[in-house]
Formats: C-alpha cells, sequence, structure tokens
C-alpha cells in the first residue's frame, strides 16, 4: 500500500473518532477497507465494535497476531488541517488512527498471497477507557483464533520517523483510576464545630497516600501515585460537607500496583475514623496490568530490527505509560513497541500532529518482519 493511500486512509479515520465502544462510524470504515482487501482464504467476525480479520495459512504451525486500537479520546482538536475531527470534542489525539492505518497496511501487505501460518489482525475497541482488549478476551470473541504470540505498536512523538524502540521485560506500567468521595456535614465557616469538614479530611487522605509508594514499596521498583482532580465546597463561608477526588496509579509491577490499591484503601479507613466520616473508595483498574514483552519473540524482534539499515533501533527506557495490550500479553507471549512519529506535541495533546511518513515506514519494515515469522 503506498503512502498516499496510506495518508487518505488515516485522514478519513483522523475525522472520525470516537469514544470507546461507541466506534460504530469507524468500524464500518475498516469494515470496508478490509472488504477491499479480503481474499478467499480469510474470515471476518465481529463483537460490538471490535473486528477480527483471520488469515488462514496453508501450512499452519502457528497464529501470529497483530493488534491496533480504534478509539479516540474526548479532546477538543486545535491543530488546523484539511481533515479535522468533525466530531466535536472528539480527537485521535493518542495516534490510534495512524495505528488503525498501519494495521490495514499490513493485512493487505501479509495477504498478498496465501501465507504458510495463521495471521490475525485484530482492531480493538475501547483502549482508552474500557480494556477492550479484556472484554474481547473474557468474552471468549478470540475462541480457536487466539495467537500464539501477539506484536503491537504505539507511536512515539518524541522519536523521529525511522526510529523504533522496545525492550524484553517490562515497557509499560499497571495503571488504576483511583475515585474517592468523602462524606461528612456542611455547615456556616463561623461555627466549624457544628460541621465535618471535608476539605480537611480529604487534604489530609492526599498528603498520606504520598508516603505509599515513599514508604511501602521498594525504591528500585517504581511506581507513583497522583491526584489530578480535587473538587469540594460551594462558596467561601460554607464548610465543605463532601469532597471528591480523583487520581492514579501507576506501578511497574502487578504485584506494586495491588500494594498501592490495599494501603489506599486501609489509609481512607483510617482518615473515616480520625475525621468521622464516610470515605468510599473505587479502585478501577480494569485490564490495564503492566506490558511485559516475551524475553524470545522480543530479541527477534530486535535482531531482525538491528539488522536492518533503514532502522534505527534503540532499547527503549521503561515508561509509566499504561496500555491494555498488558491484559493480551498477560494471556499470550508477545511484543509491543515504540514506533517514531516526530509530533512537536505529545500523546494526549489538543495539537498533537504525527508525521505521516512513519506510516509506510512502519507497513514496510514491520510487515517485513511479520513475513520472517512466516518462514
Amino acid at each position: 500500500m503506498i503512502q498516499e493511500r496510506l495518508s487518505e486512509i488515516r485522514r478519513a479515520l483522523h475525522q472520525i473518532p470516537e469514544i470507546g465502544l461507541e466506534e460504530v462510524k469507524t468500524q464500518s470504515y475498516l469494515l470496508d477497507e478490509i472488504e477491499r482487501i479480503k481474499k478467499d482464504y480469510m474470515e471476518i467476525r465481529c463483537w460490538q465494535t471490535g473486528t477480527l480479520v483471520f488469515v488462514k495459512g496453508s501450512e499452519p504451525r502457528k497464529t501470529i497476531g497483530w493488534r491496533a486500537d480504534i478509539d479516540g479520546l474526548p479532546i477538543t482538536e486545535e491543530v488546523e488541517t484539511g481533515f479535522k475531527s468533525v466530531h466535536e470534542g472528539k480527537m485521535h489525539a493518542c495516534g490510534h488512527d495512524f495505528h488503525m492505518t498501519i494495521g490495514l497496511g499490513l493485512l493487505e501487505k501479509l495477504s498478498e498471497e496465501q501465507p504458510k501460518n495463521n495471521y490475525l489482525f485484530l482492531f480493538q475497541p475501547a483502549e482508552e477507557n474500557e480494556a477492550g482488549g479484556m472484554l474481547m478476551y473474557e468474552h471468549g470473541v478470540f475462541g480457536d483464533w487466539l495467537p500464539d504470540e501477539f506484536y503491537a505498536l504505539h507511536v512515539n512523538p518524541d522519536l523521529p520517523v525511522g526510529k523504533i524502540t522496545t525492550r524484553p521485560g517490562t515497557l509499560f506500567a499497571a495503571t488504576c483510576e483511583v475515585r474517592l468521595h468523602f462524606k461528612g456535614k456542611s455547615g456556616h465557616a463561623a461555627f466549624p464545630n457544628e460541621s465535618n469538614d471535608m476539605i480537611i479530611a480529604a487534604v489530609n487522605f492526599v498528603q498520606e497516600a504520598q508516603t505509599i509508594i515513599s514508604r511501602n514499596v521498594n525504591p528500585v521498583e517504581g511506581g507513583v501515585v497522583t491526584f489530578g482532580t480535587f473538587n469540594a465546597g460551594s462558596a467561601n463561608n460554607v464548610i465543605a460537607g463532601e469532597a471528591r477526588v480523583t487520581g492514579t496509579i501507576r506501578t511497574l509491577t502487578e504485584e506494586t500496583n495491588q500494594l498501592t490499591q490495599r494501603r489506599i484503601r486501609e489509609l481512607a479507613k483510617g482518615i473515616s475514623y480520625s475525621f468521622n466520616c464516610e470515605v468510599d473508595v473505587v479502585l478501577d483498574q480494569k485490564g490495564y496490568l503492566p506490558v511485559i514483552n516475551n524475553k524470545e519473540t522480543t530479541e527477534g524482534f530486535i535482531r531482525f530490527m538491528e539488522e536492518n539499515p533503514a532502522v534505527v533501533f534503540e532499547e527503549a527506557p521503561v515508561a509509566m505509560t499504561g496500555e491494555d495490550f498488558g491484559y493480551l500479553l498477560s494471556k499470550v507471549s508477545g511484543t509491543m513497541f515504540w514506533l517514531g512519529v516526530d509530533s512537536p506535541y505529545g500523546l494526549h495533546s489538543e495539537k498533537f500532529d504525527p508525521d505521516e511518513a512513519a506510516l509506510s515506514f512502519a507497513v514496510e519494515h514491520v510487515g517485513d518482519f511479520l513475513k520472517k515469522l512466516d518462514k
């Protein structure tokens, strides 16, 4: 698939970003493109807005999987182009339009003639909000199409086009959303003894929570607890009877994530006793497990890319980025890697503007890697 066609597909998809499990137009567009590519040795299976394409091999010894996520983000785009998002308040600010386009290009390249092994292409919904890979696995959607090894990429705005990075072992962190609701008693600012101030309770919790990583986790393992929102009160002279706090846990191991979740619950219980209030805690991890690359598949991928003179390969540092591909890698051996797209603005920015030259680069060289796995 040539660069012009890849850009055309990417721009069409870029204009119709949809939130996870609402990707109806996106799925329709993908199905039209898949039908154009489809051969008699290919099958299609859908689940909600997710799509599986199975390329049946002539002499299959294994099934090789490729995953592309398809959802957008609730962000208002500020990049002025002729293909700006037409869905108000929604944007492909994480590069999933690139992921889908590359997935289609790889599908076309890998199915030009019938391969020996089976290939599965997963166009996965809801990576950003509902861990769509986990949902599809738990609902048995893969069935006998479940790959023996799974691969995926994520665009990286900090890397130039032509550079690929990854590492064996942990690449991305485990993440968990945190939501707390503190409930006390509101009242007049002049009579604090008749009220139960939830700003004080919530502030104490936030401060104490910062000791979880620093005093409960081995310093070499790493982790972070961040609270991004704090909402309480209605007027300057009214004691707040409620407060809501939201945040995120990010850790390099699942064990540390579970420890941090437990400590958050214990601290919240302590605050409820100390301040005579109720604290409702929601810890929502879904399928955002750490992305742990299999040693064998990753070392094979690295060797291939290092031997390719058109690719600049470097070992990636561990990142606190979250990705639900970690769930699939907890079930199937495989590898995730960064693809350079050279954007002056980062992932999830309203000004994220990746270089489309990365599309043909990825299809050519990642496609060659996937073809080598068929030999």
